[in-house]
């Protein structure tokens, strides 16, 4: 039993490590989880998630794992009843735990279909019926490291049902951004420096100290520039045709990065489809305002930081032939993808964040040129978590193999 949910959390996405699972069946062994599906759910949280981003993951993996077990909603009336009184907290001995071991999902359903069609009176203290006290695997108040409880205080909030309200769903960060999240995120994208031009205007208090005791006493101030944030970005984004369908994503990425006032330099620029001769000033793509790639690469040095947002799908012979783009009367003398290695090349601190979902970019239309520039550009999802990751990439300087 054990062994499967282990590998259901994997299949949600949870990154549970062997030995925070070991460490999870000593605490079952301990009996750190009563005698309740509820006290097993908030033990499993605890030791297997590192974040309460992964909350709704493990939510979900849980009521999907436990749903059958959802037994305390369909007991009859009179079990209820039995079941209404609140015993003294059990002292648990030694020799209690000794007699116990887990029993799987399976024999407790069993077990407890036998004990509602066989049982007609209440029990309190016992170690077989459904009751209070005692170390019955069905019931409250009692003992049993592997039991199922029914009633005290969690009746109307079992694990599956609190699992299933989905409660931490806003905590994910596998989910689409919104301008808050990008602002957030792009914050992160900021190294520091005293070398720009400016001012001294900040008081640098370790060096005051220092040249006062030099001194003997005598006050100096020292002062300094103030830290500001040296990384320049060029933003290039797609724009029109398959990208129609995340404008109101990209639209909040643009808010979000025109309110971010703390880089050295920030250009943004346009394109559709791909990147050839030209990237536009706005939207529109129109000719009639642009700036020549090849002046852009020319103009900018390495150092800048290049994020493009597209979703890379687009018709393979617009990525690699000559005269591959899509807009009637125009023609490219190089393929597409000899100007995206051009500017992987250039810019070595570069990302392409993709609005599709990472799980559709094997099996969707446009599989193959997503492919292809992936293998140029380190390719992230438009997610909270691929936006991170991408940022990492960003303040790291990446080997270039185009």
């Amino acid at each position: 039993m054990f062994t499967k949910f282990y590998y259901t959390l994997k299949d949600f996405g949870i990154p549970v490590s062997f030995n925070e699972w070991q460490l999870l069946l000593e605490a079952l062994e301990a009996g750190m989880a009563g005698s309740s599906l509820t006290g097993f759910y908030y033990l499993c949280r605890a030791v297997l998630v590192k974040t309460e981003a992964h909350y709704d993951r493990f939510d979900q993996a849980f009521a999907s794992f436990f749903g059958d077990i959802e037994t305390p909603e369909g007991l009859p009336e009179k079990i209820w009843e039995w079941l209404d009184k609140e015993l003294p907290e059990m002292e648990v001995s030694e020799a209690m735990r000794a007699n116990h071991q887990q029993l799987d999902l399976e024999e407790l359903k069993r077990m407890l279909e036998e004990r509602l069609a066989e049982q007609n009176e209440e029990h309190h203290g016992g170690n077989r019926w459904i009751g209070t006290g005692g170390t019955s695997p069905f019931g409250h108040s009692g003992y049993h490291p592997g039991g199922i409880r029914i009633g005290g205080n969690t009746r109307s909030l079992s694990a599956v049902k609190v699992a299933g309200m989905r409660k931490y769903q806003e905590f994910r960060t596998d989910e689409t951004l919104g301008v808050r999240q990008f602002q957030v995120a792009l914050r992160k994208l900021r190294q520091f420096t005293t070398r720009l031009d400016g001012a001294r205007t900040e008081l640098d208090l370790e060096a005051t100290i220092d040249k006062t005791c030099s001194n003997a006493g005598r006050l100096e101030l020292v002062w300094e520039r103030p830290r500001e944030n040296g990384i320049k970005v060029l933003l290039l984004m797609d724009s029109g045709g398959s990208m129609v369908s995340y404008s109101r994503l990209c639209n909040q990425l643009f808010t979000a990065v025109n309110r971010s006032n703390h880089f050295k330099d920030l250009k943004i620029f346009y394109f559709h489809n791909c990147i050839y001769d030209w990237l536009y000033h706005d939207p529109s793509c129109s000719l009639t305002d642009y700036t020549e790639t090849d002046y852009v690469l020319k103009t900018y040095d390495s150092d800048y930081r290049l994020i493009i947002v597209g979703d890379a799908s687009m018709s393979s012979y617009e990525l690699m032939r000559a005269g591959g783009i899509i807009e009637w009367g125009l023609y490219n003398d190089k393929p597409g993808i000899d100007w995206l290695r051009r500017m992987r090349q250039h810019f070595e601190y570069s990302v392409w964040l993709n609005p599709i979902p990472k799980n559709y970019w094997n099996w969707m239309e446009g599989t193959f040129t997503i492919s292809k520039i992936a293998e140029i550009f380190p390719m992230e999802s438009l997610t909270v978590e691929g936006l991170e990751t991408a940022i990492n990439k960003l303040r790291s300087r990446q080997a270039v193999q185009v």
